[in-house]
């Protein structure tokens, strides 16, 4: 008796795979199973990336429906989508940039340039388009890790209590914008 379940074993570990291998199949990568919807904005307090004295906060963002839009100037992803988020700034979407600092440690890279950043963020927003009412500069990822960013483009919408109501992972376009996004921002105007 013994022999035939040894014997079985490694067809039922072979099924098993089979089976986790099928349903990736039918997957969609771009669909993240997010903790965060559904939740509140994580709270951070992190400068702005343009101006050294300003800071911003969790609740300094409250009373307004806006698009957090993870970015940075390395990401071709993000360059492609500047316009189009310029086009839906000008039809009056709050978005709001979180600048995504790709590789950066202070204890192996030394001080951070950040008036070379500055530079390249003004550069190639005059010459895209810049859809962000600021930028929020988030050196060491603590805001992005609270909301489980992987990379960018990330955009979260986030509705005027500060829930966290959609997570999409790729560039907004014409098409994602009227499937995913338009049918909550019509929910949500008054």
């Amino acid at each position: 008796m013994n022999r035939k379940l040894l014997a079985l074993i490694p067809l039922l570990a072979f099924v098993l795979v089979c089976v986790f291998l099928f349903q990736g199949l039918f997957s969609n990568p771009r669909e993240i199973q997010t903790g965060r919807l559904g939740q509140p904005m994580p709270a951070f307090d992190l400068p702005d990336l343009m101006q050294d004295s300003k800071r911003w906060q969790d609740s300094q963002l409250k009373g307004d429906v806006y698009l957090l839009n993870v970015w940075g100037t390395w990401c071709p992803t993000c360059l492609a989508e500047l316009d189009y988020l310029t086009q839906l700034r000008e039809q009056g979407v709050k978005i709001i940039g979180l600048y995504y600092v790709q590789s950066y440690d202070a204890d192996f890279d030394g001080e951070f340039d950040m008036s070379a950043l500055r530079e390249e963020v003004a550069s190639m927003l005059s010459r895209a388009g810049d859809p962000y009412q600021f930028n929020i500069l988030d050196l060491h990822r603590t805001l992005s890790l609270d909301l489980g960013v992987s990379g960018a483009p990330e955009t979260f919408l986030v509705d005027s209590k500060g829930t966290i109501l959609l997570h999409h992972t790729g560039d907004i376009n014409p098409r994602v914008w009227r499937a995913k996004f338009a049918p909550l921002m019509q929910e949500l105007q008054p």
